[in-house]
């Protein structure tokens, strides 16, 4: 098979998109896919259609509405475009097999820029499976793709940026009966404010700023809001009914008919994991990240990552790390002098770091709470396989020193998820129980598919590296 791209960007968020317009301007031949059947990824999902809508504009929010300008921009290179497309493998020779309408097909290039974004962090408490328990990341989906909201009683518990923003986009969209529980502890503000000062450079006054507006404006809707929650519980027989949680001293319990769950997002890793690419933990955050230089490179050759799939930095300094790393990527082509690609790269890099500066000051404030990353011996942490707590951490107390071993034990992370919902949490109770670092204990090995493919579109992929020349 014949290299039929220069360069195949996968994800196509903001990322994605500012990767792909730089590219296919400055003439590499450039495809980008995605699974999902819009652009904009999760941040400026259906954005094409909601930018012509100004109510759901006005409950989205003018952040939303930037991403209008990253798909005009792609829209208006020469980029090819292949969404609701599944990359599901990809091999050493920078073969990418995707899966489009259940046809598979095999198409090589010379590089490949990993964009695949942000994924909630998995919060496993008490009764999360239940029906009408939601992340809030799925939420906002509905939102954004189908104009919904949820109706009765509603309850977000959580923390973070998108905790909040969340809960004022509702209030907009009209709901009236919205309680919050924030689970930050109060000691995490006091630990976050040495960072406060440095927060306000470059752009970080406009992120703190917007934080200010958004908790004025909760306040000015009399949204009720318990601070420093914690032993969240969920109940109900065939769906949630009602939350149980400790605040101020005292124990709580509110009737609810849907609960959205969220503590932070955390590295889209599977993909970097199936190519082999090392990762580094982030002992701050808790995460695993793709390690990378400032231009994207991983250590993989040919292959690139950008946004937030290398760490979490945000939708603006996403954009400008896909950009980087696209730089990079023509220079490598001979599409770009050195002399240009430092004078762009510098450019692009010292918009990058203006969007960063509050980043430490967040990263401090919404550290995961210990309850989801050790969670209760009760709690399901595997859900696809129905896996508790207690069972993890009864094998690790046996003898078991990561994922990988466990899933022999287990089965846990063998799921349709293929682990996404169960690899962090398992990681964390296993080097918690066996007293090691979770960089040590380490995460599932992740083999293709990626993520699940039907036995008949399997079959179609012998011939597939003949489909694409």
């Amino acid at each position: 098979m014949s290299q039929s791209h220069d360069v195949i960007v996968i994800g196509a968020g903001p990322a994605g998109m500012a990767s792909a317009a730089t590219l296919a301007e400055g003439g590499a031949r450039t495809l980008l896919v995605d699974e999902q059947p819009e652009l904009g990824g999760q941040i400026y999902r259906a954005i094409e259609r909601n930018r012509a809508d100004p109510a759901l504009a006005r409950i989205l929010g003018p952040d939303y509405l930037k991403g209008a300008t990253l798909v005009d921009r792609l829209r208006g290179s020469a980029t090819e475009l292949s969404l609701g497309t599944l990359a599901w493998r990809i091999d050493d020779d920078l073969t990418v097999w995707t899966r489009t309408g259940g046809t598979v097909a095999a198409t090589r290039a010379g590089a490949i820029i990993v964009a695949t974004g942000a994924m909630e962090r998995p919060v496993p408490t008490a009764g999360w499976t239940l029906p009408g328990v939601m992340t809030i990341g799925a939420l906002q989906i509905l939102l954004k793709s189908a104009q919904l909201i949820p109706s009765g009683r509603l309850v977000l518990a959580g923390s973070g940026p998108l905790f909040y923003l969340f809960a004022r986009q509702c209030v907009a969209a009209g709901v009236k009966d919205l309680t919050l529980l924030d689970t930050a502890p109060t000691r995490q503000m006091w630990n976050a404010l040495p960072l406060l000062p440095s927060a306000f450079g470059g752009e970080g006054w406009r992120y703190l700023t917007k934080g200010v507006k958004l908790l004025a404006a909760l306040r000015l809707a009399r949204v009720p809001i318990h601070r420093n929650v914690r032993d969240i519980a969920i109940e109900g027989d065939s769906r949630a009914e009602a939350i149980r949680f400790t605040a101020g001293g005292r124990a709580h319990r509110l009737p609810c008919d849907t609960v959205g769950l969220h503590e932070g997002v955390i590295p889209h890793q599977q993909m970097t994991r199936g190519l082999g690419v090392d990762h580094d933990f982030d002992g701050g955050q808790r995460y695993f990240r793709p390690r990378h230089d400032g231009s994207g490179r991983t250590s993989k050759p040919g292959i690139f990552v950008a946004g937030d799939a290398g760490g979490i930095i945000g939708a603006e300094a996403s954009a400008q790390d896909g950009k980087i790393a696209a730089l990079a990527v023509l220079h490598d082509l001979g599409r770009l002098t050195a002399e240009e690609h430092g004078r762009r790269g510098a450019e692009a890099e010292r918009v990058r770091r203006a969007h960063l500066t509050a980043r430490p000051f967040l990263d401090r404030l919404y550290q995961p709470p210990a309850a989801i990353l050790d969670p209760p011996d009760v709690v399901t942490v595997c859900r696809c396989e129905v896996i508790s707590a207690a069972a993890v951490r009864d094998i690790a107390s046996k003898g078991v020193r990561g994922p990988n071993q466990a899933k022999a034990f287990l089965r846990c992370g063998m799921g349709p998820c293929q682990g996404r919902l169960c690899g962090p949490t398992v990681t964390e109770v296993i080097a918690q129980t066996a007293g090691l670092d979770a960089a040590e204990a380490g995460y599932y090995r992740i083999r293709s598919p990626l993520k699940p493919i039907t036995v008949g579109e399997f079959a179609t992929a012998a011939g597939a590296t003949e489909l694409t020349r």
